[in-house]
């Protein structure tokens, strides 16, 4: 199972010569669906989870008052640069997982079931713009029962080229819509 970032639905396009701008997800969905993957997410729902997620703690620090600024918890980059250079604000960062971790939660729960019944465990990737999403993912604490929740992170970079040793003639392929976490 993949989940995509926003991000990569652009850079992947213009990679096949694409006009910029133009969103290719629904080609990248069939790619990786030729690749073997079984199921492609948006992770524009795990955005959507953290968002909602960072308002209400703000508010509830609103009522507290502090501590101010919140920063966002989103960038693993921003994260390990406080932790390494100036972790007085760590206290500022949000206590909410980024969108991929918060997307990786709840396909872990999701999922969790099904793994057990079928005796298999599903595999999740993780495709995101930035190499720091790796680190981000090996942290301890988005490890549940000694594995973690993003098995895998590739970068944009690493699924095009992936893509283009596969042979797939990605401008012309059919899109298809990314599968949806709990349906319609």
């Amino acid at each position: 199972m993949f989940q995509i970032a926003p991000a990569v639905r652009v850079a992947v396009g213009e990679a096949f010569g694409l006009e910029p701008g133009v969103n290719a997800i629904n080609k990248l969905v069939s790619a990786l669906k030729m690749m073997g993957a079984d199921e492609v997410y948006d992770t524009t729902f795990g955005a959507d989870l953290t968002v909602m997620e960072e308002a209400d703690e703000f508010l509830e620090r609103l009522k507290k008052g502090g501590p101010f600024p919140m920063f966002t918890s989103c960038c693993p980059a921003w994260v390990k640069y406080l932790e390494l250079n100036d972790p007085k604000y760590l206290r500022n960062i949000s206590s909410c997982k980024s969108p991929m971790e918060m997307f990786a939660a709840v396909l872990r729960d999701k999922y969790q079931a099904k793994d057990a019944a079928d005796g298999r465990r599903t595999y999740h990737m993780a495709i995101m713009p930035c190499t720091a999403k790796k680190m981000e993912a090996a942290r301890e604490e988005f490890q549940h029962d000694g594995r973690p929740d993003v098995d895998l992170v590739l970068t944009t970079q690493e699924i095009i080229t992936m893509i283009k040793e596969s042979g797939i003639r990605f401008t012309e392929l059919e899109g298809e819509s990314p599968d949806l976490p709990f349906g319609m």
